[in-house]
């Protein structure tokens, strides 16, 4: 049986991350190309001149005098731990499949579980808004879902103690799954669809969906849409056109009941950004530590309040 190239592709090892990370002045090297990557510009008046003070790690403009940290404006900014924790943390959380838990990141980076819980968020919020800029097309399978614990009372639709969601899968000609997105929703009505559609879905794309009424909204962001219901007669037919959805729902459940064993619904966004993050650059396993680096420098930084809030629903 010949191995899937999927698999077995060429990852970023250990003694590759360490040859390459495991100094500070290396990692400064890099989120400062990353930064500046024509070189250094002074954000006050844009002189490109400029000295850099080693006693405190900060470079001053020649004209100005603006002093500015390589860490300022970025997700790196205000924390007291060095850039060889940052990457670490990176590092762990982009390699490994299911990802990694901040009290598995507090273990293996030696700091506390606060800290670890804070660059976990980070990084998951940076995950999130990356993939937030990318909107689905070509042929897409969309389901509704539900995630939660199991609670006395009403199951399914309606069941207290469940976040509802939808999963989109994007595929390419040949039936192959490219990219996914799975986004919380506040119910599954009409209104609530046409708007996480226009926000996700490209225009004149093909969706198909089971026959949830909420669906229908679909039209109404310019989609093309199929609906699939689902019917003894046609049970093959139903779960062959949902497939790769299904397997993904599957999947996300599996992967945050086993890694995380719970989370805050609040939160839940997050975790999800973060699966779809890894999934969306699963043909790219050496790519996907380099990006998020590149999308940390970019990013501004994230106060602990603004953490702690709730995530926006989509």
């Amino acid at each position: 049986m010949p191995k899937n190239s999927i698999q077995f592709q060429k990852g970023f090892s250990i003694p590759e991350f360490m040859q390459m990370y495991g100094t500070e002045m290396q990692c400064r090297e890099r989120l400062f190309h990353l930064r500046w990557e024509n070189g250094y510009v002074c954000p006050d008046c844009g002189s490109k001149s400029y000295c850099e003070l080693k006693s405190r790690l900060l470079y001053q403009c020649n004209k100005c005098h603006h002093q500015t940290s390589l860490t300022a404006g970025t997700l790196f900014s205000h924390s007291k731990l060095p850039l060889t924790t940052w990457f670490l943390a990176i590092y762990l959380i982009t390699q490994d499949k299911n990802s990694i838990s901040a009290l598995e990141l507090k273990r293996k980076l030696g700091i506390s579980y606060n800290s670890a819980w804070r660059i976990k968020h980070k990084l998951m919020q940076v995950m999130k808004e990356h993939d937030d800029n990318r909107k689905l097309s070509n042929i897409v399978q969309l389901d509704d879902a539900y995630i939660g614990g199991k609670q006395k009372g009403k199951r399914g639709r309606g069941a207290k103690g469940k976040t509802p969601f939808v999963s989109a899968i994007s595929l390419n000609e040949e039936g192959h799954p490219i990219y996914m997105r799975l986004s919380v929703v506040s119910c599954f009505k009409k209104q609530e669809i046409t708007e996480w559609a226009k926000k996700h879905l490209k225009e004149k794309t093909l969706v198909i969906s089971d026959g949830l009424p909420c669906f229908n909204g679909l039209v109404a962001a310019d989609i093309i849409h199929g609906s699939l219901s689902k019917n003894g007669k046609k049970l093959h037919q139903y779960e062959a056109a949902f497939h790769w959805v299904d397997t993904m729902i599957g999947n996300v459940k599996n992967s945050i009941k086993g890694t995380y064993h719970a989370i805050r619904e609040k939160h839940i966004p997050r975790y999800f950004g973060e699966f779809c993050f890894r999934f969306n650059y699963r043909f790219r396993v050496e790519d996907i530590f380099n990006t998020l680096i590149k999308c940390g420098a970019k990013s501004p930084p994230m106060p602990e309040k603004l953490l702690t809030l709730a995530e926006a629903r989509w």
